[in-house]
């Protein structure tokens, strides 16, 4: 069973760069307080803390 984490939007997009946004669409997050399962790699984390105030992880699985 693979590693997963659960990750929550805390934060909003609006006025921020493009590249954020894109990030935050790559994690499959699109609206306020959604929650997505993700699993736990190396490129998701660097996602993950490319954008530390806009998201929070909840929970590591595995």
């Amino acid at each position: 069973m693979a590693k997963t984490i659960v990750v929550k939007q805390i934060g909003s997009p609006i006025r921020r760069p493009a590249v954020q946004r894109a990030t935050l669409k790559g994690l499959g997050l699109d609206k306020m307080h959604r929650t997505r399962e993700l699993e736990d790699t190396p490129s998701v984390r660097g996602m993950v803390n490319s954008v530390p105030h806009l998201v929070q992880i909840i929970e590591e699985r595995g």
